[in-house]
């Protein structure tokens, strides 16, 4: 069974940062972030780790997993989202608290995937792989990224849809500053290894491949508990995307990740765009996708709304989904169903 939180209007957003803060020099960036909510009706609490930064995390471990249980437990608080990701939450999960949290949500993306799929595989509790607060200090934001409060507001046994986006992000340009934050200048396109049209479903894990495949071996990533006890076996479709690893790394990872049968009862597998997949000799990020797919059999769609490619669709770790991908167009559909 999977449990899905509610996005209520004029919540109350708890941020803090399980893996990197803030550094001095950006703090406006979290300010302007939070009055951006608080203009849509929000009130929002901000921990003490959002504001320091050193050695490559915000606070040591036992102060971030101290502020994030703080926060699960805390009934005012409805929604807990990061400023961003970062490099090291991998350290706070032996010190959280997975047996008392309480049914809220938790969004983000990049480092902050894995304390979402861990959360999801340990408790059942649905977790959202979408913005970060930071991404939302525009004037206002893009049809897709801005989806986020759809899905959210979502109530368990019912559906929302949710389609590619018409343009993405090619670079950014931090010295050029855009009212949507980004500047979604190519033509998205959806692609499928097989080039035909594509439609499959499962239930929906994932995240930035970089980080979750650290889950595997660990107790934070039961994939076979996590289907016997909460999804009935039923079919998992993953969404993936990469930050930095070139196409061998990315390559021996999938392969891991199939050993450790976490591509068992997977009946598709989504990528999103990135800017990383270099190629080493010829071996490229085609040849990776077209390899999964001879040894898997289940359809590969790539260059997805996923990442660290903005925008990005706003995916639900346990959340069943219909997606269908045709002429470079694709949409997901997310039932909450139990």
């Amino acid at each position: 069974m999977i449990t899905y939180p509610f996005l209520k209007k004029r919540a109350t957003i708890g941020v803090t940062a399980p893996s990197s803060g803030v550094e001095e020099e950006l703090h406006e960036l979290v300010k302007l972030s939070c009055s951006r909510l608080e203009e849509r009706g929000y009130s929002i609490i901000c921990g003490d780790t959002v504001w320091t930064q050193d050695k490559a995390k915000s606070s040591p471990a036992k102060k971030r997993a101290q502020e994030f249980n703080e926060m699960m437990k805390e009934e005012t608080i409805n929604l807990i989202l990061p400023p961003w990701g970062g490099e090291l939450l991998i350290e706070i999960l032996e010190e959280l608290d997975f047996d008392n949290m309480n049914n809220k949500w938790v969004l983000g993306y990049s480092d902050t995937s894995m304390l979402l799929l861990a959360i999801t595989l340990k408790t059942g509790i649905a977790t959202a792989h979408g913005t970060n607060l930071i991404d939302l200090r525009g004037e206002f934001s893009d049809d897709t990224t801005a989806m986020w409060e759809s899905v959210l507001s979502t109530k368990t046994g019912l559906s929302i849809t949710q389609f590619s986006s018409e343009k993405y992000q090619q670079m950014w340009q931090h010295d050029n500053p855009s009212p949507c934050v980004f500047h979604l200048t190519e033509e998205t396109k959806w692609k499928t290894v097989s080039g035909e049209k594509v439609k499959a479903k499962g239930r929906l894990l994932g995240g930035c491949i970089d980080i979750i495949r650290h889950l595997i071996g660990t107790p934070f990533g039961d994939l076979q508990n996590f289907r016997e006890n909460h999804i009935h076996e039923e079919p998992i479709m993953w969404y993936f995307e990469n930050c930095d690893l070139i196409t061998t790394d990315l390559r021996r990872s999938l392969v891991q990740m199939k050993l450790a049968g976490w591509f068992e009862d997977c009946s598709c597998i989504m990528f999103g765009r990135s800017s990383a997949n270099e190629s080493v000799e010829n071996y490229t990020i085609e040849d990776v996708y077209q390899d999964l797919s001879d040894e898997l059999q289940i359809p590969i769609i790539y260059d997805i709304d996923c990442g660290h490619v903005p925008p990005q669709i706003t995916f639900v770790n346990g959340a069943f989904g219909v997606v269908e991908v045709e002429d470079g167009k694709g949409t997901i559909v997310q039932y909450f169903k139990e």
